[in-house]
């Protein structure tokens, strides 16, 4: 439906027989207004104020004899507002009463002193757990950069800058936040030859000539390389320059007029070119952005500012994915080494002092971990000023904070989860931090601000983590051979929470879709994998009528098999399928 501003509209457009539908009343549009976070052009609302009726915006829809209208889009001159117009006033109440009626079952099944669940937990195979002895301890060599001949800040002035706020991705910041970035993007490292960032930065401002032939703007791709010569994965900037050329241009067009997928070569080229702009942004005076000296942006709290200088410089992905990757697998190995081991001398020999000390110690360190997380995590959470899950960084941040929290809950009764939870959370942090998804604390796109989404998002992830519990269950049952049976029974009980969580979370994003534009499912590939994920999941509960789920083997075999679908869902996804979710890990 398509409004004007003044004009009076009484019907709208169905959108597949393109039939003009007349509505039983008039609409008409007073004015449109995009509202921007203070201080930047990043939109925060898109809003329709329409005569006599309540302002329709994202996630504010208007509802009146049935008809719900949803801000959809906008004229570029502002004179006009799209809506999307849905009638099914009893559609809703059907859908939302299924989806309660289905929640509702899932609480029975799961408080049922009759149920399988219940049975579970009382089954005398898991009162007596596995015991796990070890004890961890990395130690990683620090080599002290050489400063480099530079001309750059003194560290005392760089130092005084770090507090000064700016603005900068659409959002105020201090000053350490805009160097940090600039330092980490052009050389994939947060400081430079043992200089701080503001130290670059500052360098950059006062002698571009000197530092444009400095070798610091990271080339990952090895054919790039190749194509500029460069004996190094580092470029000067004069590197991509031959006078008034540039260097990648050619590259650039070359790669554009080919009718198919970007290839490897033109991400390359653009992730290069991202950082000479940055440089060029620098250069030009458009890349720092005081605060505007009229009061229309609100400053920064001194202690938001000293919280977001923490974040900054503790590296909490780096620190926490190399500690929990180390002990996870120093101890999953000795885990399966004692399953295999059970000479008696042994176990005596293991099970003494040193042992309840290596337990305890292991212990400590999990804990440790989740606390340094979630410190983290409530940083984020703090500076950005909303729940930290807008994103793939995030939601892999989130994932790692669930899988150390089920392992806090379960190693007391069940030990050998605790490796479980380091080798998860280890890997999740491993893949943002290698997959160098994006870092940044940027405001939310408006379709996004929603506690529906937080909750959606939430459950989803920690669902994921339980299925990614169950996965490694099965691998140690296949190599424990005898524990089989317990741990199948073990990954039973987990199966109902993973499964319900996955439900519900499927059910909660179907609810802030219809909210936002009026449609519960779009077939989108992302729904359409979690709707397979939840179904192969699904067929594990049948073990009454599918007599295989009754073996061991069978059922950590399958629950392997069946963690492709959650790997297909969250990643796989956006690498092959692409869709509407695909800012979910952007």
């Amino acid at each position: 439906m398509h409004l004007t501003v003044g004009n009076e509209v009484r019907t709208f457009q169905e959108a597949d027989s393109k039939k003009i539908v007349e509505l039983p009343f008039a609409l008409r549009l007073d004015s449109f207004r995009i509202e921007y976070y203070p201080g930047t052009k990043a939109p925060a609302d898109y809003i329709s104020y329409i005569h006599g009726v309540p302002p329709v915006s994202m996630n504010q829809i208007y509802s009146h004899q049935g008809f719900r209208f949803y801000q959809s889009s906008f004229d570029e001159d502002w004179q006009g507002s799209w809506l999307t117009v849905n009638y099914d006033p009893w559609g809703i109440g059907v859908t939302y009463a299924g989806y309660i009626l289905l929640g509702l079952s899932m609480i029975v099944m799961l408080i049922d002193r009759r149920g399988e669940f219940r049975r579970l937990l009382r089954h005398p195979l898991l009162k007596k757990g596995l015991f796990l002895m070890l004890l961890c301890f990395s130690a990683g060599v620090l080599q002290a950069q050489q400063r480099r001949s530079l001309p750059a800040l003194a560290r005392g002035q760089a130092d005084s800058l770090a507090r000064k706020q700016v603005i900068y991705n659409d959002r105020v910041v201090p000053f350490n936040t805009l160097a940090r970035d600039f330092v980490l993007k052009l050389t994939g490292k947060t400081s430079y030859g043992g200089m701080t960032p503001e130290q670059v930065l500052g360098g950059w401002l006062l002698r571009p000539e000197v530092w444009q032939n400095e070798p610091m703007i990271y080339i990952k791709s090895a054919e790039l390389r190749e194509k500029l010569h460069l004996t190094s994965s580092y470029a000067r900037l004069t590197d991509l320059f031959d006078g008034n050329r540039y260097r990648l241009q050619e590259f650039w067009h070359g790669e554009q007029n080919r009718q198919h997928k970007m290839s490897s070569l033109e991400k390359a080229v653009i992730e290069a070119d991202e950082k000479v702009e940055l440089i060029l942004m620098l250069r030009n005076g458009t890349l720092i952005r005081p605060l505007p000296k009229d009061g229309s942006v609100k400053p920064l709290s001194e202690m938001k500012i000293t919280m977001e200088l923490l974040y900054n410089r503790i590296p909490f992905s780096k620190w926490l994915f190399m500690i929990n990757l180390t002990a996870g697998f120093l101890a999953f190995f000795r885990l399966i080494y004692r399953g295999v081991k059970r000479q008696k001398s042994m176990t005596v020999a293991m099970d003494g002092r040193w042992g309840r000390a290596f337990d305890t110690s292991l212990v400590v360190v999990l804990y440790g971990a989740f606390l340094f997380h979630l410190l983290g995590y409530v940083l984020r959470w703090y500076i950005g000023g909303r729940i930290p899950l807008s994103n793939g960084y995030e939601t892999m941040q989130f994932l790692a904070l669930c899988t150390l929290l089920i392992a806090c809950l379960l190693q007391k009764r069940f030990p050998f989860t605790l490796p479980f939870g380091f080798l998860l959370s280890g890997f999740a942090l491993l893949v943002s931090y290698l997959g160098q998804m994006n870092p940044q604390i940027t405001p939310l796109m408006p379709v996004l601000v929603s506690p529906l989404l937080s909750t959606h998002v939430s459950l989803i992830m920690m669902s994921y983590a339980l299925f990614a519990f169950m996965m490694l269950n099965g691998i140690l049952a296949l190599c424990l051979r005898r524990s089989a049976r317990m741990l199948m029974l073990l990954s039973r009980l987990l199966l109902y929470p993973a499964v319900f969580f996955l439900g519900i979370g499927i059910f909660l994003g179907a609810v802030w879709a219809n909210v936002s534009w009026g449609r519960y499912w779009a077939w989108d590939p992302k729904e359409v994998w979690a709707l397979i994920t939840f179904m192969v999941y699904g067929v594990a509960f049948h073990a009454h009528s599918l007599r295989k789920f009754r073996k061991p083997l069978f059922f950590h075999v399958y629950m392997i098999v069946a963690f492709l679908t959650v790997l297909m869902t969250y990643f796989g996804v956006n690498f092959f399928l692409g869709g509407m979710h695909s800012y979910a890990n952007s």
